[in-house]
């Protein structure tokens, strides 16, 4: 497997399993995971909190059914933040999504293994052009995972987010009829989407920054303002891991332009 790039602030969280136990619920407001009780899969969620994303990867695919899922996010936030090669990060993507699809036929009551199959989906999706994948029946397969991932919980704030992107992109690329009627796409229920998800988690900086971008896909320029607001909101806050870190420094960079 090629190198992977390192993730820049490395040092700057230094989590054991033991602080990481402690601040479990915090970390995991956003994907409400549950708390490993494989001391094998805890050691994975340590490196990937600490921004070791590939020793996470490594670590949570040699734990087992136990780690696929710190595995399959630390592919994927690699994949979406530091990889710089195309083709690598859209390969990093399918393989994240095929084993997440493997995991839900294994586990089908995870509502993370259907999770993190939409979000690798969705992100190769992006890649490749929202257009391409739609006609490819990706869209669908998005849509339905995201929904099955709510419906076994409900509290899963970056399902909702993921969700509420799904009706924005479709719709800023189709449009409201076509994305209505053959996508299941609408405006209405996007919004709501992204509402609920930082009701659930208020300090999530990606939660911000997506229904800053929905806001504007949705509806134009005149709620760019409060576009900019919430990128504003997702820059002030002091991440509480690599993720986070990463997340912030995309609110900074955007605000910067």
């Amino acid at each position: 497997m090629a190198k992977w790039t390192a993730f820049p602030h490395l040092g700057e969280f230094q989590y054991d399993a033991a602080a990481l136990r402690r601040n479990w619920s915090r970390l995991h407001a956003g994907d409400a995971e549950p708390l490993p009780t494989d001391p094998a899969a805890l050691d994975a969620w340590v490196f990937f909190h600490n921004g070791e994303f590939f020793q996470a990867m490594e670590a949570g695919l040699k734990a087992g059914p136990s780690g696929l899922t710190a595995a399959n996010k630390a592919a994927c936030i690699y994949a979406n933040y530091l990889e710089k090669k195309e083709k690598t990060r859209l390969d990093l993507f399918l393989e994240a999504a095929q084993r997440a699809e493997a995991q839900a036929a294994a586990e089908p009551s995870n509502p993370n293994a259907w999770y993190w199959q939409a979000y690798a989906l969705g992100r190769y999706s992006q890649g490749i052009s929202v257009a391409k994948a739609l006609a490819q029946g990706l869209g669908s397969k998005v849509k339905d995972a995201l929904e099955h991932a709510i419906a076994l919980q409900p509290r899963h704030a970056d399902a909702h987010i993921a969700l509420g992107a799904f009706h924005a992109e479709v719709i800023d690329k189709v449009g409201t009829l076509i994305g209505g009627m053959t996508y299941g796409a609408k405006k209405e229920a996007g919004l709501k989407m992204f509402q609920q998800a930082l009701a659930i988690h208020p300090n999530s900086p990606i939660a911000l920054i997506e229904y800053a971008n929905g806001l504007v896909m949705l509806e134009g320029d005149k709620r760019m303002k409060e576009a900019t607001r919430l990128y504003e909101q997702a820059a002030a806050l002091a991440p509480a891991d690599a993720m986070e870190r990463l997340d912030v420094e995309l609110a900074r960079a955007e605000l910067a332009e």
